[in-house]
């Protein structure tokens, strides 16, 4: 593999930088609501959740491309994007049952639309991963791929929304509106919204770096890949 460019590398060190100085506003700057310190957990929750449901967007984007243009890159992009996401999204589930733990006395709630659909949007690409496992031709595997990518990116916008078009007494709200007026809002202070959106940004900065990473690494597999086909021949 190439070396890392000069960009990736200074990327590196400002992932890490930002996700030291998230933490501390998390824990130090950023004042507790009225649920206590288990109120801390939802800005890497989200922060996670965010990031997740990007690169589930980004794999979309990257399957048209694919289908569009057949180039074996995108493939490369989709399936960085997904599996990046998987881990994000995971974390973020995680994170919502330790809270819940903490607020509902459960670790699951099936009442709520947010949980569940989460649940199913993280179970769908899963399978994607199932599927590309259980396809050997790689032409073949990159438009199957590309097309349940594509399908599958509508679970976003409906685990988006879910939390406001049912039970929305069960999931809070991160960022309340007049509308919401039934919630308490959970971003009660400037110190705490300056938190949240800093923590957002942190994340989206360390998502790029990893599909960096990851990008090259499957464009390394390609290379082998590509290596055995000629010795085969």
């Amino acid at each position: 593999m190439q070396p890392q460019p000069l960009a990736l590398k200074v990327l590196n060190i400002a992932s890490a930088v930002l996700l030291a100085i998230a933490t501390g506003m998390v824990f130090f700057y950023a004042q507790l609501a009225e649920s206590g310190p288990a109120q801390r957990i939802f800005y890497f929750h989200v922060a996670n959740a965010w990031v997740g449901m990007l690169g589930f967007l980004a794999a979309a984007v990257a399957s048209v491309a694919y289908l569009r243009t057949h180039d074996i890159k995108w493939d490369v992009v989709e399936l960085a994007a997904i599996e990046i996401s998987l881990v994000f999204f995971f974390i973020a589930i995680m994170l919502g049952s330790i809270w819940a733990k903490a607020e509902w006395n459960t670790w699951w709630r099936w009442e709520d639309n947010r949980l569940v659909t989460a649940a199913i949007m993280e179970m769908i690409y899963f399978a994607y991963m199932l599927l590309r496992q259980g396809i050997e031709d790689s032409d073949r595997r990159a438009r199957f791929s590309a097309v349940y990518a594509l399908v599958g990116s509508l679970s976003v916008p409906i685990t988006f929304m879910s939390i406001r078009w049912a039970n929305a007494l069960f999931h809070p709200l991160v960022i309340s509106t007049v509308s919401d007026a039934i919630k308490t809002p959970f971003l009660a202070t400037s110190e705490m919204k300056l938190t949240f959106f800093f923590c957002l940004f942190t994340f989206s900065v360390i998502f790029i770096n990893l599909i960096w990473h990851r990008i090259r690494l499957g464009n390394l597999e390609q290379k082998v890949e590509q290596l055995k086909l000629k010795v085969m021949q």
